[in-house]
C-alpha cells in the first residue's frame, strides 16, 4: 500500500498515471475533472460528490421529533458531512411549529453558550469560513448567525423566508446553516426536486405511508431515510452511492468488494461432441438443421 500525500497539483499528476480504479469523494465540480482525466487512459471511475441533500417534513410528522433528529444531522461535525440535511422543505401549515422545535433542539443539544459547549465543532479552515459566511443573509436570520473568523466559529443558523434565488440554495452548503422552505402540497414540492440536481440523500418526515412511497417512486436519489437523517449510511446491508451529478458507483459491504473487483466470464468445453453445423462450408443440408433446431428452441 502506497499513500501519497499532496495539494491538487500532486492529483493531478497521479491522474496522469494509468490505474485499475480511481475512487473520489468530493463536489461535482472536482468529479468532472477526475472523470475528465480518467477518460484519456479510459480507466474506471467511482464518483461519491454530495450535493443539496432535502429534508422535507410533512403535515403529519412528529415535528418535536423530527426536530431532533435533522439538527442532530445538520450539526454533526458542524455540518460538514456529504449527507448532512442540506435544508428543510417543510409543509406551509407547520412550518412555525417545526422552526419552533429545531430551534428548541439546539438549545436541548448545546446549551445557551454553545461557543464554548466542547460538543460543538469548527469550521475546517478560514477559506471555508469565509465561503459559509457570504451564504448567510442576515435579514433571513431568524436564529443563530454568530461567527468568528479568529475561531472558525459558526453558530447554528437557521433562515427562513428562503427561496431559490438566494446564494444558500444555490451550492452544497457544508456547514451549520439550516434553510427553511415551505411548500403547499406534495405535488409542488415533487415538482421542484425534480428540475434540480439530483441528491446524494434524502430524507423524509411523514407518517403517511402513501406519502411516502410517492416521494421514494418519483424522486430520484442515492439513498435515505424515512423518519430519520443519515442512518442509511451505516447499515453494511445497503450500497451507498449517489445518481447523477451526486456520484456513481456504489460500495460499503459487499457492494464495495464488487466496485472494485472485474468479474471475468469463463466457458469450459469438453473437445467432444463437436457437432460439424457451426463450421463451414455451409451447404443448405447443414442450414435446414439449424434452422430446425432454432425453431425447436424458440
Amino acid at each position: 500500500m502506497t499513500v501519497v500525500e499532496g495539494d491538487a497539483e500532486t492529483a493531478q499528476e497521479l491522474l496522469k498515471q494509468k490505474f485499475d480504479k480511481i475512487f473520489f469523494t468530493g463536489s461535482p465540480r472536482v468529479g468532472r475533472l477526475i472523470l475528465e482525466a480518467a477518460a484519456l487512459s479510459l480507466t474506471p471511475v467511482a464518483l461519491e460528490l454530495g450535493g443539496k441533500s432535502p429534508c422535507l417534513v410533512s403535515q403529519t410528522a412528529d415535528l418535536a421529533s423530527a426536530a431532533k433528529r435533522i439538527m442532530w444531522g445538520k450539526l454533526l461535525n458542524c455540518g460538514q458531512t456529504c449527507i448532512a440535511p442540506d435544508y428543510v422543505y417543510v409543509h406551509a401549515s407547520v412550518e412555525n411549529e417545526l422552526v419552533y422545535q429545531l430551534n428548541k433542539a439546539v438549545n436541548d443539544f448545546y446549551g445557551p453558550d454553545i461557543r464554548h459547549n466542547p460538543d460543538y465543532p469548527r469550521i475546517i479552515n478560514r477559506r471555508h469560513f469565509d465561503r459559509l459566511s457570504a451564504l448567510i443573509d442576515d435579514r433571513k436570520v431568524l436564529w443563530g448567525g454568530g461567527r468568528d473568523p479568529n475561531d472558525l466559529y459558526i453558530e447554528p443558523t437557521i433562515m427562513v423566508g428562503v427561496d431559490w434565488s438566494d446564494p444558500v440554495m444555490a451550492e452544497e452548503i457544508f456547514g451549520p446553516i439550516l434553510p427553511v422552505l415551505s411548500y403547499p402540497s406534495l405535488e409542488a414540492v415533487i415538482d421542484q426536486l425534480k428540475l434540480r440536481d439530483k441528491p446524494l440523500a434524502l430524507y423524509l418526515f411523514t407518517a403517511d405511508s402513501q406519502e411516502a412511497d410517492r416521494v421514494w417512486r418519483e424522486c430520484s436519489f442515492g439513498g435515505g431515510c424515512l423518519n430519520d437523517v443519515m442512518s442509511h449510511f451505516i447499515n453494511e446491508n445497503l450500497p451507498f452511492d449517489g445518481v447523477g451529478t451526486s456520484g456513481l458507483g456504489a460500495y460499503h459491504g459487499q457492494w464495495g468488494f464488487a466496485e472494485f473487483s472485474h468479474y471475468k466470464s469463463r466457458v469450459d468445453r469438453q473437445l467432444t461432441p463437436d457437432p460439424p453445423l457451426r463450421y463451414p462450408p455451409y451447404k443448405n443440408k447443414n442450414t435446414a438443421w439449424v434452422r430446425r433446431l432454432i425453431k425447436w428452441f424458440a
